[in-house]
């Protein structure tokens, strides 16, 4: 999932759960869970080893994915703690930021994380995986409202 899904769903996850203590465990599963479902993002098809440009792309990406992240808080969880929520926004990213190393950089001891993250990522091309992940973002958002 791109960094903008796991910042939305970060986002609902801060807005709906005060408690730090259930907060981050849930987070830190909503990563896996979200990258379970079949989603298009930046590396789909390799292509972030190949892309000369991915950098530009993941930091245009987290900044969509916090800019997203803050709207959707004034605009519907308007009590929610702004610091709190980037808390568990970066909870909900961490094992794409733990990546980022190996897969950008190629740093030998972060291959590990890569490896384990590869085992749930299930990646499917444009415009399927763009459109499931909508969806889904857009279900959480709505059910998060409602309840």
């Amino acid at each position: 999932m791109t960094a903008t899904g796991h910042a939305i769903i970060g986002s609902v996850i801060a807005a709906k759960i005060g408690n730090p203590e259930l907060a981050v465990p849930i987070a830190f599963a909503s990563h896996i869970l979200a990258d379970l479902t079949p989603h298009w993002d930046l590396g789909t098809n390799g292509n972030a080893k190949k892309d000369k440009n991915i950098l530009i792309k993941t930091f245009i990406d987290i900044t969509i994915g916090f800019i997203s992240a803050y709207i959707l808080l004034a605009l519907l969880f308007p009590n929610t703690d702004l610091y709190y929520a980037f808390f568990i926004i970066i909870t909900s990213q961490l094992l794409d930021w733990i990546t980022m190393p190996y897969l950008y950089f190629y740093v030998p001891p972060f291959t590990w994380f890569y490896k384990f993250q590869k085992k749930f990522h299930w990646q499917m091309e444009k415009p399927w995986g763009i459109i499931i992940q909508a969806l889904i973002l857009f279900l959480i958002v709505v059910l998060a409202k409602i309840y």
